[in-house]
């Protein structure tokens, strides 16, 4: 009885390691210290499953990839090689912006690709905006032809808040008037993940438009924080780890289109703040009160 209970248990658990363990596959353009500190982090996580990173430069068609591959995309360029195939297995797709994938595939989603958007939500942008600046009423947003879409889903954010979306479109930077004349109508700007606006040879420009009217830049992400905008929400690598956690333990067939990580902090910058004489920013307490206002699924 006693050796029978013992092969019983065997067969039992047989079947529990190789079921449960799954290859994930990282790709994409560059081999850096970042990529390879992302990928070890996800090996401690995922001790069970293997897990590495091939360049996809190195890697085959997408079709000739094993369907039970789990594959996470790390930049633009291997979003581009999965996207050169229909056939393959599904992916998770890292570091995208909505602007980046309107402007690729507009409102087409494949379904074997989900779209982890880098980009913070506007909602929690929008709410962020009023935490900090609950005086502020008219919200002004540039925008270009590729972030036009989004405007429709910010005015429907602000509503509930009492908040106006005040836009003005940008299509040449060289022409400042379109800033200046948002600057003249608004309480505050909110900027859009659109690089096209939001880059290294704009920064300057919006920055010190805005600051000579005392005026805070929310957003548009956490590198214009540190070059001068107040504050932005962003989710970091753990955040990043614990969305790739819970969507690897699920079949691809539950993965989502796209997602946004639930999990995120507030990044302020305190002398901005003191410069426009606004109250110091407590990130942790911004961070927990604007969790609370997440909708649940």
């Amino acid at each position: 009885m006693r050796r029978l209970r013992h092969w019983l248990l065997l067969v039992c658990l047989w079947p529990l390691g190789p079921l449960s363990a799954s290859e994930i596959l990282l790709t994409g353009s560059q081999d850096n210290p970042g990529v390879r500190s992302f990928v070890d982090a996800l090996r401690e996580q995922r001790t069970a499953d293997q897990v590495r990173f091939i360049p996809v430069a190195e890697l085959p068609r997408p079709s000739q990839i094993k369907a039970a591959t789990r594959l996470i995309l790390l930049d633009s360029a291997s979003l581009e090689w999965r996207l050169s195939e229909t056939a393959g297995p599904a992916a998770l797709a890292l570091r995208v912006s909505r602007v980046q994938v309107q402007q690729r595939l507009g409102n087409l989603r494949p379904a074997y690709l989900s779209l982890l958007w880098s980009d913070p939500p506007l909602a929690r942008q929008l709410r962020l905006t009023h935490y900090l600046l609950p005086q502020a009423r008219r919200v002004g947003v540039l925008y270009t032809e590729h972030s036009q879409f989004l405007l429709d889903e910010l005015r429907a954010a602000a509503r509930p808040l009492g908040l106006e979306i005040v836009t003005e479109a940008w299509p040449d930077l060289r022409d400042s008037r379109p800033l200046q004349t948002l600057l003249q109508n608004s309480d505050v700007l909110l900027g859009i993940d659109d690089p096209q606006l939001y880059n290294s040879k704009t920064a300057k420009n919006v920055l010190l438009s805005s600051y000579g009217r005392q005026m805070a830049l929310i957003g548009p992400n956490a590198g214009f924080v540190k070059a001068g905008a107040l504050a932005s929400t962003l989710s970091d690598q753990d955040d990043w780890l614990a969305v790739l956690g819970q969507l690897l333990d699920q079949q691809p067939s539950r993965w989502p289109r796209t997602l946004y990580p639930a999990q995120f902090s507030v990044l302020g910058n305190q002398q901005v703040a003191r410069a426009l004489g606004i109250e110091a920013i407590d990130p942790s307490a911004a961070a927990i009160a604007l969790a609370e206002g997440e909708s649940t699924p």
